[in-house]
């Protein structure tokens, strides 16, 4: 189906879009219930009937997704040649109810080491709606038995096998995506982490290790010319401070509830900077609820 390859591509692409369906049909109307569209802010995909109808749409999801409206929406429209219209008469004699549902761009996670630990807070992150990379310069971490118990995950799983320079990936990632950095090498994790702090396009950089670690590594980071400001973006260690233990499990639980406190950051601050821009309301042809809509078509 032509809007289901129009989510994936949204989706590979970290683009926003809308999900339009016909939720009910009263009388005569161009589509039957269930018919959907896809709508980006420069293209549309598949049909919900055309005319007034799909204009009006079309028209308020492209205001949903420059508003960064993650609520789904009601439109109703009457098609009728006696209601005032927008795009053109559209007189079926109908009524439709139309569901526009937010596609936002979900959060993306690189870990980067995929050993005890790694493997236990990617278990806990594949059941969230996340883009989720794994990365690991050994073979056997990666095998397709080791990661079978991803095989239900939610998230999009991305496998990165990378013998030879890990760090490569790191300029390879979406933008905004969140790099933990935990491999089994510590040499591999100074790599790992001066290649983040020069990628300015990532959400946040965790590393974990002890304080020794991390001294030893801020010295190496600052000989090789990187500013304090700049090796300051690494947070370490990662994780919820008052959460004691070493036991992997326990160290994924408490890294992964660190990075849900991330996205929910990330929401809020969306959330925020829309509703600074929402001055007056969106433009519609009336409105009965917060999230219905009313279109006379």
């Amino acid at each position: 189906m032509e809007w289901v390859k129009a989510v994936q591509q949204l989706r590979a692409g970290r683009r926003p879009g809308v999900l339009v369906t016909v939720l009910s049909v009263r009388g005569h109307a161009p589509r039957e219930a269930g018919a959907k569209m896809v709508v980006a802010s420069d293209n549309v995909w598949s049909t919900v009937g055309g005319g007034n109808l799909e204009a009006l749409a079309v028209e308020r999801s492209r205001e949903m997704i420059a508003d960064g409206v993650t609520a789904p929406e009601v439109l109703t429209a009457a098609l009728s040649d006696k209601a005032p219209y927008q795009h053109g008469v559209q007189c079926c004699g109908g009524e439709v109810k139309l569901l526009l549902e937010p596609l936002p761009v979900v959060p993306s996670v690189a870990i980067f080491g995929v050993g005890h630990v790694g493997l236990e807070l990617a278990r806990i992150l594949a059941r969230h709606d996340i883009e989720l990379h794994l990365v690991d310069s050994r073979p056997d971490q990666l095998t397709a038995d080791r990661l079978a118990v991803l095989d239900d995950a939610i998230a999009q799983v991305h496998v990165h096998n990378v013998p030879v320079l890990p760090e490569l990936v790191v300029g390879e990632l979406p933008p905004g995506t969140h790099a933990v950095i935990m491999t089994h090498d510590h040499a591999e994790d100074a790599a790992l982490c001066d290649a983040a702090i020069r990628n300015d396009q990532l959400a946040t950089i965790g590393l974990i290790g002890s304080s020794a670690k991390w001294t030893r590594f801020q010295r190496k980071l600052t000989e090789d010319g990187n500013p304090a400001d700049a090796i300051a973006r690494i947070t370490t260690p990662i994780g919820l401070p008052d959460l004691p233990g070493k036991e992997p499990a326990v160290i994924a639980v408490s890294v992964a509830a660190w990075l849900l406190q991330q996205f929910h950051a990330e929401r809020a601050a969306a959330s925020a900077q829309t509703a600074g821009r929402q001055t007056v309301p969106a433009r519609s042809a009336g409105q009965t609820a917060p999230a219905q809509r009313e279109a006379k078509a």
